[in-house]
């Protein structure tokens, strides 16, 4: 005999396993579509990164006649950082202090014996490092080093053995590879003062697609317009996915060489058309930014590895109303222009808090949820508070190395060198008192107050003692050159 009740239970129960299942299935769906949307809402990061450009050298920091629309833009739209500093007052420690998050005498790339990696170095940034880019890529980033590398031209030194997943520039600095020897910095002006200079066959320099030499020497006429057409390309093809991309300008460093479209347009002289060429590169990144519809997606930082060389007279930057310049640990050797752009993400305005470039690899760690190592010292604070939130920032210190030595040091306003020494000269002067500038007032570092405030003085000490007490550093990693 039919029993339509049971029946109806094994009926009603098929059908709620099916809903069950096809819930389930629904479940995973959403959950893979939640991973997905969560991947692509994690914000893009570009860090542009120029050579030797001085603080005084964009006209939204002063300059007069330096014109750069795309880089004032971003300033008007996004955050103007007026005390921003870099690890070094060179190429090569600068630059691993921004991707390591830490002093570059930490991980010994900082020497008092050599101050930047050649092509005859042996070594480069320790795999043991971590880098910004390896941050990234945990979190599921793209990422491409574009440009200037200067940390080890080796392959186990190369972007690509340091979290990158792939590479286009140059591994050094522009000047490198000369084909005319120099025995002394007499012969290396000489040869700056002549014809040969201009020619950029005079550079033996190689650029690089990965690991493989596909140029030499670069012709570092059209360097910047290819390092952009590189940016942009990547921007385009992995839109649909997180990337990191790290653009590394070779210039304004000496030799200075800009494309066609932008020799003799400045009134600046050379100088002011190649700053104004990467003014527009950084324009050509915005655009495609826009263009893929990932502006609100973006955050967009620019600021340079150290202060102007100064002494290439004319072809040399500013660095303003700061003192001195690239070598030095004044002001206008360290502190550098710097420009947070995000539409609708940081809050806009001109920032005098202090920051540095070791505080990107912590700020960007935090943002995309990967933890800072906490098996070494990482120098880097969050920003996030100021460019989100409109706080404060927790940064109120700042230590100027020489190689491996501590020079001066900042805590608030203040700043205490207890060295001193030219740029480029070998006398040293020690200070006992040391020096002190009051920042905030004289930022030319013109009027010494140490006399007037001793407790600025003590307060440093006091800061600098337990820097010193903790301080660790690395084997130099510069110092091994030649055959």
């Amino acid at each position: 005999m039919f029993n339509f009740n049971q029946f109806n239970k094994i009926l009603f129960g098929i059908i709620g396993a099916f809903a069950i299942l096809a819930s389930c299935n629904g479940e995973q769906r959403e959950s893979a579509d939640a991973q997905e949307m969560t991947l692509r809402e994690k914000p893009n990061v570009v860090i542009i990164f120029a050579d030797d450009l001085g603080y005084g050298d964009l006209s939204s920091y002063g300059h007069p006649t330096i014109r750069t629309p795309h880089l004032d833009q971003m300033a008007s739209e996004g955050q103007k950082w007026t005390n921003f500093y870099v690890g070094a007052s060179v190429c090569t420690p600068s630059r691993a202090a921004l991707l390591t998050g830490r002093l570059p005498v930490r991980s010994g790339m900082a020497s008092s014996k050599v101050r930047v990696l050649f092509p005859d170095s042996h070594n480069g940034l320790p795999q043991t490092e971590v880098t910004i880019a390896e941050q990234m890529k945990e979190a599921g980033y793209a990422t491409a080093a574009i440009g200037k590398w200067h940390l080890g031209h080796k392959e186990e030194y190369l972007p690509t053995s340091h979290g990158f997943d792939s590479y286009f520039g140059i591994p050094y600095s522009n000047d490198m590879d000369n084909v005319v020897p120099f025995t002394s910095m007499g012969g290396y002006m000489e040869f700056w003062n002549s014809e040969k200079r201009k020619d950029y066959n005079s550079f033996n320099v190689p650029l690089m697609r990965d690991t493989e030499i596909v140029e030499r020497p670069a012709n570092q006429h059209t360097i910047t317009k290819r390092y952009t057409e590189e940016a942009v390309k990547f921007i385009e093809e992995k839109k649909d996915e997180p990337f990191f991309l790290y653009l590394a300008h070779n210039l304004p460093h000496v030799p200075l060489f800009a494309s066609e479209d932008f020799e003799g347009t400045s009134p600046r002289g050379i100088y002011g058309d190649v700053v104004e060429e990467i003014d527009h590169s950084v324009g050509q990144v915005i655009k495609s930014l826009k263009d893929n519809g990932l502006a609100e997606n973006t955050i967009v930082v620019f600021t340079s590895d150290n202060g102007p060389w100064l002494i290439m007279n004319e072809e040399g930057g500013s660095a303003g109303l700061l003192r001195d310049g690239k070598g030095s640990t004044w002001e206008g050797g360290m502190r550098e222009p710097c420009i947070f752009w995000s539409p609708g993400r940081i809050e806009p305005g001109l920032i005098t808090d202090i920051g540095t470039t070791m505080d990107l690899f912590t700020t960007f760690s935090n943002m995309v949820g990967v933890p800072i190592p906490d098996d070494r010292v990482v120098d880097g604070v969050d920003l996030s508070p100021v460019l989100f939130k409109g706080m404060k920032s927790d940064r109120n210190d700042m230590f100027y190395y020489r190689g491996d030595r501590l020079y001066a040091a900042r805590v608030g306003d203040y700043k205490a060198h207890f060295i001193t020494q030219a740029a480029y000269g070998p006398e040293i002067t020690e200070h006992d008192p040391p020096l002190l500038y009051n920042l905030s007032v004289d930022p030319s570092e013109k009027y010494d107050v140490a006399s007037k405030h001793p407790e600025a003085i003590e307060e440093i000490m006091a800061v600098v003692k337990e820097h010193n007490e903790k301080m660790v550093k690395g084997p130099d990693q510069l110092k091994d050159r030649g055959e």
